[in-house]
């Protein structure tokens, strides 16, 4: 069929927004300071700079006649609909957020939240260094892992010299705890 006899919903597509994997309902959405800040500042960008521009646009290009043909109108109407719904997740998320300032632990050898722990995985004796981070702030090209993902709960209350067990899909692996930082308290 072809999509100009298609009618595309306006509803709120609240269904489809993504939850994090492996967090219980009813869990807080932990994140960092640095973190909370970001998504406020993409929630405030959607509201006050971009969806504004974009509703001018669909109402210039509603004005100029036919919508069924109007690309401005049909694209606009998209970006809308998606921009809206980015806001919905943003404003969901950052609701169910709790603030972590891993800098409160600054000195201790044990891993929390927002902790830069380095480890060695004593099979392969291959050193890595990973700091926790929120579900929403986790970018492994810069060694950031999720506070729910696997190699993190595995570190998460452990000490600077243990060793802990991971179970991947290759089976159990030791990683042994060389090393855990903080950051410093903003304004150090």
């Amino acid at each position: 069929m072809n999509k100009a006899f298609t009618k595309e919903t306006d509803s709120d597509d609240d269904d489809d927004l993504p939850q994090p994997a492996g967090v219980p309902a009813g869990t807080r959405n932990y994140i960092t300071p640095d973190g909370y800040a970001r998504l406020r500042a993409e929630l405030m960008h959607l509201i006050d700079v971009e969806r504004p521009q974009v509703v001018d646009i669909v109402h210039w290009a509603a004005s100029n006649g036919d919508r069924s043909e109007n690309g401005d109108y049909l694209y606009g109407k998209k970006r809308l609909r998606e921009i809206d719904r980015r806001i919905r997740f943003l404003t969901k998320r950052l609701e169910i957020a709790e603030v972590v300032d891993a800098s409160r632990h600054m000195g201790s050898d044990q891993v929390f939240f927002g902790a830069t722990v380095t480890y060695m995985d004593t099979l392969d004796k291959v050193e890595r260094t990973v700091t926790i981070m929120g579900i929403d702030e986790s970018d492994n090209a810069r060694q950031q892992i999720s506070w729910i993902s696997p190699v993190a709960r595995a570190l998460l209350k452990a000490r600077e010299g243990d060793e802990v067990t991971l179970q991947t899909p290759a089976g159990l692996r030791t990683l042994e705890i060389m090393e855990v930082r903080y950051p410093q308290a903003a304004g150090q």
